[in-house]
């Protein structure tokens, strides 16, 4: 185990007073390239991640490394400007650390999103998919080790990590917008290298409609600690082997700024219906 409980309280409580009585409700976790929501938040309260105790750099492109509080569409808002991953030499505690100390200052909600490679034949790269599951199994769990009682039980149910009320009003909304929404099973790979045809064809077979490199170490323990998630990726580039060209984290960012106008919209949108 990675971290005590007046860890993540001395996290949460440095926090707030920067924050002072602003409690936060939603918590949203923005993948590479989509951290632009950050900046969008009125009366903004930023603060790097350094600032934090306890609190790892996140180093990834894209990625600012830093938490934005304030409100957007009218909800109190905890804007993550980057995320921590595995790849980066940190723990899978660590990678979730965040979740927990947002949760210990009031988020009672986790909107994630991610930008990942697509594996279902029949989507495009440029389409959105509202996440429906998730698969991670061949990597050790967030919650390993000892269990913090004052977060969730020794052993959760994961039967519905990402919840169904928020994937309705998902659903509704991107109708409304006129905004195409696959729905589908976003698979976990830990890289940092890109995953190889056979690989892609693996998860294919078990079920995975997207493949990424972050998101289900948050959501798991999200799920732990009794918060409603909403998921939502940007299928960036085909996954490999699909069509005959070389992956790169260019395609990646270049791929997030063309889908900027119709991702923020509906990320807004469901805000403003929460």
């Amino acid at each position: 185990m990675d971290y005590t409980m007046e860890q993540y309280r001395a996290s949460a409580r440095a926090i707030q007073d920067r924050l002072g009585d602003f409690v936060p409700k939603v918590a949203m976790v923005l993948g590479s390239g989509l951290g632009y929501l950050g900046d969008e938040v009125e009366n903004p309260i930023a603060i790097d991640y350094r600032d934090i105790p306890h609190f790892k750099a996140s180093t990834a492109p894209g990625h600012k490394g830093r938490l934005v509080f304030g409100t957007l569409e009218g909800q109190r808002v905890a804007v993550m400007q980057g995320r921590m991953h595995h790849y980066e030499g940190y723990s899978y505690e660590a990678v979730s650390y965040a979740v927990r100390v947002l949760r210990l200052l009031g988020c009672d909600t986790l909107i994630v999103t991610n930008a990942a490679g697509c594996v279902n034949t029949e989507w495009k790269a440029g389409d959105l998919m509202l996440i429906t599951d998730q698969i991670k199994m061949f990597s050790e769990s967030p919650l390993r080790g000892e269990n913090l009682p004052d977060f969730g039980v020794r052993f959760p149910d994961a039967s519905h990590l990402y919840t169904s009320r928020l994937q309705a009003l998902a659903r509704e909304t991107a109708q409304e917008r006129g905004i195409p929404l696959r729905e589908g099973v976003y698979f976990y790979c830990y890289g940092p290298q890109y995953e190889t045809p056979a690989e892609v064809r693996a998860v294919r077979l078990l079920g995975g409609d997207a493949v990424g490199m972050s998101t289900a170490p948050e959501v798991i323990v999200a799920g732990h600690c009794g918060m409603e998630v909403l998921g939502l990726t940007l299928l960036s580039n085909m996954a490999a082997g699909i069509l005959d060209q070389p992956l790169s984290e260019q395609e990646v960012l270049d791929a997030a700024a063309a889908a900027r106008e119709k991702f923020s919209g509906l990320v807004r949108a469901c805000l403003r219906k929460m």
